[in-house]
């Protein structure tokens, strides 16, 4: 993590004490957060994660802040106090007050956090290990992305421990959602296929931008449920995350499947070249590191 946060509108050393016991979205994990890459000292796809935060704030009661552009220029001090022009940055929204546990003191309804550190390195792909009954499609909260985040950090630990990167995770009808912390997609023939909505995935914004913004002349990308038994016969699959563009899945634990297709290295490309539009379209002369 980078030396300074940004909390509520100040940006601070990262050593700060500047949260409570009594609030009650840290002893609960009840608030929300995104993800988002610094490009250039551009927060790409901002108003996409701006959106998916506000609507999963709405769906778990989190107060949330009206207005992003004052919360934008505070994330932009941000990214200037820590020279974190090429960069991933975390933005959560935490809920202080409600429940037995609240504290004293909290004149705000919610906190607002954001930290900045250096882009991961991925490699040249992911092993994927299975882990059936791990999302539960049918969950009224299916698909929000709050700070209820252990289950997936077991699920990683526990991948990695056995020689994985990632762990793909099943839904209760036994049908792939989703991974940790990314989407998957197939590939088969001209076909692109990611798990909908339904599945109890979340809706990642690179997965947003493939099937709304990204056009290959010969490449369909569609939503459609599918099984391990699909995975097998694929001609490749990837995952996407903000963190990762397209990463292609070298093995996933108990199938023989071939995974040798190149449809992620040409969405690849048109994908980056859509993240280079837009840094362009949002590139300005960074703000004056002030208000510490």
């Amino acid at each position: 993590m980078h030396p300074f946060i940004l909390h509520n509108d100040r940006v601070l050393a990262a050593d700060s004490k500047v949260l409570a016991p009594g609030q009650v979205g840290l002893l609960s994990g009840w608030g929300v957060f995104s993800t988002l890459r610094v490009a250039d000292g551009v927060l790409f796809a901002w108003e996409r994660h701006w959106a998916r935060m506000k609507h999963d704030a709405a769906e778990l009661r989190v107060p949330f802040p009206e207005d992003p552009e004052p919360v934008k220029r505070s994330l932009a001090r941000l990214i200037e106090a820590n020279g974190a022009y090429s960069a991933t940055l975390r933005i959560v929204v935490v809920r202080n007050r409600g429940g037995f546990w609240e504290g004293p003191g909290l004149d705000r309804g919610y906190d607002l956090i954001a930290l900045t550190t250096a882009p991961k390195e991925w490699g040249e792909g992911a092993k994927l290990a299975v882990v059936p009954q791990a999302r539960h499609s049918a969950c009224v909260f299916a698909g929000a992305k709050s700070l209820s985040w252990s289950m997936n950090l077991c699920w990683l630990e526990m991948a990695q421990a056995r020689g994985y990167d990632e762990a793909l995770l099943l839904n209760e009808r036994g049908k792939v959602s989703e991974c940790t912390s990314a989407n998957i997609f197939m590939a088969r023939g001209g076909s692109v296929y990611t798990p909908s909505l339904s599945s109890g995935c979340l809706p990642g914004v690179t997965r947003e931008v493939l099937l709304s913004q990204i056009r290959v002349p010969g490449i369909q990308i569609e939503e459609k449920e599918f099984g391990l038994e699909d995975l097998e016969t694929a001609d490749e699959v990837f995952i996407t995350s903000t963190t990762r563009n397209l990463l292609p899945v070298l093995s996933i634990e108990g199938l023989q499947a071939r995974l040798e297709g190149e449809t992620h290295l040409l969405l690849g490309s048109v994908f980056a070249s859509y993240v280079e539009a837009y840094v362009a379209a949002h590139k300005q002369n960074p703000p004056a590191a002030t208000g510490r």
